[in-house]
């Protein structure tokens, strides 16, 4: 019984490897479940027998992307000791990782497309901003913030890296515009020390 267990989740495993690779590639739109289930090895049904239709499958790889990137910002945020450079290192971790070719499609365009808003919010809110609150209620803490509501602070800070994400995303010089969103990351960071 538990062979059968780890061999099912080997298969979601890589279906949703291979689905992510289409989805980033392709986008949703001109994604074939066809050819995800033949890439992985199974069949259509195989497929469906795991997710319920195409939409389904693309909520899991959204998801797995939103933890990826996730996990990207507290690897980032963890190679300092000091709570301000955890806060930048983290903004521009996300902003990095959101852009990148295998995300970027996937996290910032189908994502909310697809899904829609609030269910794209919803898995953000889980993840990234999850963080990015953590982080402000601790400095917080500290006293290193000047005062005010941590969780309006948390949504504009919030709002204001998908947007530079999405800039950036769409900037034929992706390297300047993201050295350039570093910059200004920091300058607005450096607004709310106490």
């Amino acid at each position: 019984m538990r062979r059968n267990k780890e061999e099912t989740n080997e298969t979601i495993n890589r279906l949703i490897e291979v689905a992510r690779s289409h989805f980033a590639e392709h986008g949703y739109a001109d994604s074939s479940l066809e050819e995800i289930a033949k890439e992985s090895g199974l069949t259509r049904g195989a497929l469906y027998h795991h997710f319920k239709n195409k939409k389904g499958l693309f909520h899991v790889v959204l998801e797995s992307v939103q933890k990826d990137v996730a996990e990207r910002i507290e690897m980032e945020a963890a190679t300092s000791e000091d709570v301000w450079e955890q806060l930048l290192r983290g903004c521009i971790a996300f902003v990095a990782a959101a852009v990148e070719p295998q995300n970027k499609r996937i996290m910032l365009v189908d994502g909310p497309a697809v899904l829609g808003w609030e269910t794209w919010r919803s898995m953000d809110e889980h993840n990234s901003m999850r963080l990015l609150q953590g982080q402000l209620q601790i400095m917080e803490e500290q006293g290193c913030l000047k005062p005010g509501s941590i969780e309006a602070m948390t949504h504009c800070l919030s709002g204001a890296l998908n947007e530079s994400a999405l800039w950036i995303a769409q900037m034929p010089d992706y390297e300047q515009a993201l050295a350039d969103t570093k910059i200004i990351i920091y300058n607005m960071l450096n607004g709310f020390r106490s």
